[in-house]
């Protein structure tokens, strides 16, 4: 019986899951779970690579001492990355995308290749963390360690790397850095080209399933463990998500839901048309060269950052409290666009949301119900926003939305979502992301056949949760109210 080591990074925690694979399910253990703290060091926000790398150590020793694996798979974030000199060692850490060095790096980098320009050449929509950006800031202000560096890997490229020595880039994640040709499934030459970017610095890539390299003789030394492969799964966290969606149609709807909600499609082609390019819908490479046509959406992070205010106030409250006093305010009262410029930031977040509403001549939340209510009613907007975007960009009807991740915990936020697009949603895995991980790696041993089997096997390994729509008529008329607080 062969087990697989899985480690999956968010944006806040990280964890090992040790899995097995048994009459066509999946059976996962989490054995290893770690903070992942960013650490803000003379004004810039950095990722604690190191420490990540400790624990992941830690999980590799935890596994060893729980019967061994035979595969590892990573996945993380997108966009990140780390820098490396000629002798393969970290120039510095890697810079967190909720830094702020690349306010107004966009606007530059389209003086040089013009918006529209740049979407037909990567598909990508603009946010300006990506990659591209960050690269820009350092050849503008930074060019000194730029010229320092001879690759860039993304995080789990560079967590890969440190376990086995070897350099390489898995597809979907670099899909996320606006420098990815969505038909080469590879780094755009002709964008970095004309951006002025040393070549050299950009690794081959290689698609998910691939077997990345063997653990190292230093590693395996160190910590007692066998010499096996680190494949490529899909190493950007929402790829992995929606490899494990648990359908057999070639057309469903899905939503990622965590700190962020990624909602979109799975598509054989990228859609590059103007109209995507001005509903700024990205497109992301997915497992056996699928695009994933989608919307980076604000998610969780407005709950989990208001819950985090209130506690630095000195009030300790729960998730499942909150839950309960938003649905206990008055709905549609009043709506925010959340991704609003303004909620991105660590913060007061509750305060901003007041502002915001007092900003739009709307009724102010004064309760913490209300705040929460607020909240999640525009969260489930947006998604009705999208939704009705994803018809209009693809031409086609879609009847169900699959929900996926750790975010399908909170039972309102799937009720309001099917509430407010007027279909069944489907809720399930919660731990689609660490699934669809593990799935690939399963497929790289040989031990499932082909996607259809990697879907199958989801299925049977999953308890889905149906909420069907109620009260979708007044969901439709607060719709316009909603649409004209967005300015849309």
């Amino acid at each position: 019986m062969k087990k697989v080591l899985s480690f999956d990074f968010g944006a806040s925690s990280g964890r090992a899951m040790l899995a097995t694979l048994i009459d066509g399910k999946i059976e996962m253990q989490e054995i290893h779970r770690f903070s992942n703290d960013p650490v803000v060091v003379n004004g810039r926000m950095y990722w604690d690579v190191l420490r990540l790398f400790f624990e992941i150590k830690a999980g590799i020793t935890k596994a060893v001492n729980n019967g061994g694996f035979d595969a590892i798979g990573i996945d993380t974030w997108g966009v990140d990355f780390g820098m490396l000199d000629k002798n393969g060692r970290l120039l510095c850490n890697p810079v967190h995308y909720r830094d702020t060095r690349t306010e107004g790096i966009p606007e530059k980098v389209f003086e040089i290749i013009p918006k529209d320009e740049l979407y037909s050449l990567c598909g990508t929509q603009l946010m300006n963390f990506n990659t591209i950006y960050q690269l820009m800031y350092l050849k503008l202000y930074e060019p000194e360690l730029l010229e320092l560096t001879d690759k860039i890997l993304l995080i789990p490229d560079l967590f890969a790397y440190m376990l086995t020595g070897v350099m390489r880039a898995e597809a979907t994640n670099v899909s996320t850095t606006n420098l990815f040709d969505p038909y080469k499934r590879d780094w755009n030459r002709e964008i970095i080209k004309k951006l002025g970017l040393p070549e050299g610095i950009f690794p081959d890539v290689i698609e998910a399933g691939e077997e990345l390299g063997l653990l190292s003789d230093e590693i395996c030394e160190e910590l007692g463990c066998p010499k096996v492969p680190v494949i490529a799964v899909p190493t950007h966290d929402t790829a992995s998500a929606v490899v494990a969606t648990p359908s057999l149609s070639d057309d469903f709807v899905y939503i990622s839901c965590g700190t962020w909600s990624l909602f979109g499609i799975e598509n054989e082609t990228p859609i590059l048309t103007q109209a995507a390019a001005d509903a700024n819908f990205t497109n992301e490479g997915g497992f056996k060269g699928t695009t994933r046509f989608l919307k980076n959406i604000m998610g969780l992070w407005l709950i989990q950052e208001s819950r985090r205010q209130w506690r630095r106030e000195g009030v300790e409250v729960g998730f499942d409290t909150l839950e309960h006093e938003a649905l206990a305010a008055e709905p549609f009262r009043c709506f925010i666009d959340v991704d609003n410029g303004s909620f991105a930031p660590a913060g007061n977040l509750p305060r901003r949301v007041k502002e915001f509403c007092e900003r739009t001549g709307q009724y102010v939340p004064k309760t913490r119900g209300e705040i929460m209510r607020c909240i999640y009613q525009s969260l489930a907007m947006k998604y009705k926003y999208t939704f009705n975007g994803l018809h209009s960009l693809t031409g086609k009807d879609y009847n169900r939305i699959n929900m996926l991740g750790g975010g399908i915990k909170d039972k309102l936020l799937c009720q309001l979502t099917a509430d407010a697009c007027g279909c069944e949603v489907l809720a399930g895995p919660t731990e689609a992301t660490v699934m669809g991980n593990i799935a690939v790696a399963y497929y790289a041993l040989g031990e499932i056949e082909d996607f259809k089997a990697i879907r199958q096997t989801v299925i049977n390994s999953t308890d889905l949760k149906q909420y069907l729509p109620t009260n979708s008529e007044a969901w439709d008329k607060a719709y316009e109210d909603y649409k004209k607080i967005i300015g849309k």
